[in-house]
């Protein structure tokens, strides 16, 4: 006779505990209590009414396989703020937000002349079941157009297309006393000094210049020019609030959404040719390609030559283009500073980048590929320098264990997902080699050996995704993907508020004044500003999504080229050769046979022809379908190569 189950007292145990902490949820509705270790799974039924982000108790108890957990509360809400479309429902007019991972809608009161079918924000003012409710805050437009989705994507990351107008105001009063003689007197001058700049064709503010002065056959002096945000963005300001609220700016497909104003960001701040403009300034001393004096300080300049990427290019390629002997030499030196940090263990990522080209009405009109070329490099060794030396000074003064400074600091990969990608690699044909310490230097030597072929960019991706993320924070453990001991951003203070901060501490230490600030608040300001730049790269990736999707949207037949992505239980997932846009195929849809995923081989193989379907194949597709709303892409496939 069988006995009767009873719970055991591990199991009773169990059903007790509970636990606090932050909830992420997934597109497809299944929650995650996050862990240090192994995250809690929590269904959907479980959920709670908890929302990505938000602080919540669980109570735990034990499945058939894993321990997992349902909400009992909602402890602190990440947001009450959503963006999504106007719709009628049965309880009335109701908001159905943009974000899948928002499970449920949104009742909004007082619903006279709530414009059904446009996009809008909607602020909660009581979390009720099943149907929180609120009130419209800013209609955006109706759903589908161009603008209207655009500015959608910006609000729902908490970002705001315009600016108070006691920011724009606190602004334009600036042109009235930006500067003086007196103030000019107190920098270093460098406007009779060949300097110019290096950006993209489409830049509009202008972070950076860089100056050349010859010094002797194998020397020179290269300074290294960053706008003097901080002289004008000063603390307890509109400015400044505002500048820290945004903490960055969001560069979509067709805008960008600026961290100040336009008449800092495009006129005061920027480094435009053939006028006068303050900056803050690293100057270095080079002998044989080797840094043998530094100086850093306020300074004034007037760049001469403004190039684009491209430009710059075909001038050191060029000995009749402009400055193409100055150009050489600071090539030559960037490429020593490249090669030493390859040497010291930097994992060398740089890649091309494809973006939508959009006509004036927000139509895809084609894909460009932005070449990571010989000037970006050049530009990019250059900035580096400058911010690993500020980080090196601030942290000689201050001590590298002080907590008053904002590092950028990127964290040794965990060992658990370098060894997952150990294993992707051999299954693709690439051997990682891991001791006991992360072997950067074996990762390049794989980056290296794809370089070119099929495989390249999934092994990128596949690194970086095994990588820690780069943050901002006080505790400085230096950075691991650069090889450096110390580094911060200086480089950027018109596009990034860790900038300003950074600023105004080497100011503080240059002025040999006392810093003043509590290490809890510029903690706290280092967390906030890493929030908000992944809050700006989901707004990018979102815009660039869309775009695809829209360009898919008219091509429905259409047959393409493309390479395996990705492998998983459910389906095929194909980057498109010209667009990078990602595509799914079910298994479950193809007909040629049954195939079933193979975890260890990274592929799906047909139970009867044993045809195999892998990571990094090229393969024909046919584009089936093209989900506006959630923003999908299916795809069936034609061939595999």
């Amino acid at each position: 006779m069988r006995k009767k189950k009873g719970k055991s007292s591990n199991e009773t145990n169990l059903l007790q505990k509970r636990l606090q902490g932050v909830i992420d949820v997934t597109r497809s509705g299944k929650g995650f209590l996050l862990q240090e270790r192994d995250d809690i799974p929590i269904i959907r039924d479980g959920l709670g009414g908890a929302l990505s982000g938000d602080i919540v108790e669980v109570a735990l108890r034990q499945g058939k396989r894993e321990t997992i957990g349902h909400v009992v509360r909602v402890i602190e809400r990440k947001s009450s703020s959503f963006v999504g479309e106007i719709r009628r429902g049965a309880s009335g007019m109701i908001l159905h937000p943009d974000d899948p991972r928002v499970y449920f809608d949104f009742l909004i009161e007082g619903t006279q002349g709530a414009p059904e079918g446009h996009k809008a924000i909607f602020d909660v003012s009581e979390w009720s079941h099943p149907l929180p409710r609120g009130k419209i805050r800013a209609v955006l437009g109706p759903s589908g157009e161009h603008e209207t989705e655009m500015r959608a994507i910006i609000a729902a990351r908490g970002f705001e297309s315009d600016f108070p107008k006691a920011v724009l105001d606190e602004g334009e009063r600036l042109y009235e006393k930006a500067w003086d003689k007196k103030e000019v007197a107190t920098r270093r001058d460098f406007r009779n000094i060949l300097t110019f700049t290096i950006d993209p064709e489409t830049a509009k503010d202008f972070d950076d210049a860089i100056s050349f002065k010859k010094l002797g056959e194998h020397a020179f002096e290269v300074g290294i020019h960053i706008a003097d945000v901080t002289h004008f963005v000063r603390p307890g300001t509109a400015l400044d609030r505002e500048a820290y609220k945004r903490a960055t700016s969001v560069y979509m497909v067709d805008r960008t959404v600026p961290m100040l104003p336009p008449q800092l960001s495009e006129d005061l701040c920027s480094l435009k040719p053939d006028v006068d403009r303050l900056t803050f300034s690293a100057v270095f001393k080079v002998e044989n390609n080797k840094v043998i004096d530094r100086w850093f300080g306020k300074s004034i300049i007037r760049s001469q030559k403004r190039f684009t990427y491209e430009e710059a290019d075909v001038a050191l390629k060029n000995p009749d283009g402009p400055l193409h002997e100055e150009l050489v030499e600071l090539w030559k030196f960037a490429s020593h500073l490249r090669k030493e940090r390859h040497k010291e263990g930097a994992i060398m990522f740089g890649s091309d980048e494809v973006r939508p080209v959009i006509d004036e009405k927000g139509k895809v009109i084609g894909f460009r590929r932005t070449e990571y070329t010989e000037s970006h490099q050049l530009i990019e060794e250059l900035m580096l320098l400058a911010n690993r030396e500020v980080a090196t000074y601030v942290s000689k003064h201050l001590g590298k264990k002080n907590r008053l400074f904002v590092y950028r600091i990127h964290d040794v990969p965990d060992a658990e997902k370098l060894e997952e990608l150990g294993v992707f690699l051999r299954a693709i044909g690439y051997q990682l080699s891991l001791g006991k310490k992360p072997g950067a230097k074996d990762i390049n030597r794989v980056l290296k050996e794809s370089k070119g072929s099929a495989h390249e960019k999934l092994i990128r991706t596949a690194t970086i995704r095994s990588m820690a993320k780069a943050i901002y924070t006080t505790k400085n453990i230096g950075h691991f993907g650069l090889a450096f001991e110390n580094y911060a951003h200086f480089t950027s203070p018109i596009r990034r508020y860790p900038d300003v901060m950074v600023h105004r501490t080497l100011e503080t230490l240059l002025s040999g004044k006392q810093i003043t600030e509590k290490p809890e608040v510029v903690e706290e300001m280092a967390i906030h500003a890493t929030a908000r730049e992944v809050s700006a790269a989901e707004a990018e990736r979102a815009s660039v999504k869309l775009k695809q999707v829209e360009y898919f949207a008219e091509r429905i037949g259409e047959e393409r080229e493309g390479t395996v992505s990705g492998v998983t239980e459910w389906g095929i997932y194909i980057e498109d050769s010209e667009t990078a846009a990602d595509g799914m195929i079910r298994l479950s849809s193809m007909t040629d046979d049954t195939y079933e995923y193979d975890s260890k081989k990274y592929a799906a193989i047909g139970q009867r022809s044993r045809k195999v379907i892998r990571l990094g194949d090229t393969v024909r597709f046919r584009i089936e379908r093209a989900d506006l709303e959630n923003r999908t892409l299916d795809f069936q496939i034609i061939n595999a190569e």
